[in-house]
């Protein structure tokens, strides 16, 4: 595993959804990879963060509930499946390490730009609860984005160097 910590709030049955919503979206994200080389799969996930309002239509008849997406973030992933070698000898020891140390980087560096970005201004936040969502796909899309903030991160794992 990767030498990594980060905060979590423990919060009564909100836990338990959490937990099942990112490991859902972990197996998807896992099923959509797409193969852009012999060994490197690529795919895009994204996280939105949203308000629920509630609004009358139609002379106050029809209830209708928006989802307000106030942030979102499209991270690009990119897997490198190449097999880590098995044997004990000093080479295949050294090359885990060089592709943990790698992956490890590569993953802190992209937390990194997350924190500097989360740490930015948060104006745009609803003072109200709020919930997320995330979506996987096989790329990003390419329209125009017209949320609060969007971060466009680097791939986060991607071994082939």
């Amino acid at each position: 595993g990767f030498d990594l910590s980060y905060t979590r709030i423990k919060s009564g049955g909100i836990d338990a959804d959490v937990d099942r919503k990112v490991d859902d979206a972990i197996e998807i994200f896992l099923r959509s990879l797409s193969q852009i080389g012999p060994e490197l799969m690529s795919g895009c996930l994204t996280l939105s963060f949203f308000e629920r309002r509630s609004s009358r239509q139609l002379f106050g008849l029809v209830a209708h509930e928006e989802r307000i997406i106030w942030e979102q973030w499209i991270l690009r992933v990119v897997v490198n499946n190449t097999p880590r070698p098995i044997s004990q000898d000093s080479a295949a020891v050294i090359e885990r390490q060089r592709i943990q140390d790698t992956a490890e980087g590569m993953l802190r560096s992209a937390m990194g730009k997350i924190f500097e970005v989360v740490g930015g201004d948060i104006g745009h936040v609803p003072p109200v609860n709020y919930e997320f969502d995330i979506h996987c796909s096989k790329r990003a899309d390419e329209r125009e984005n017209v949320y609060a903030r969007v971060a466009n991160m680097p791939s986060l794992i991607n071994l082939s160097n």
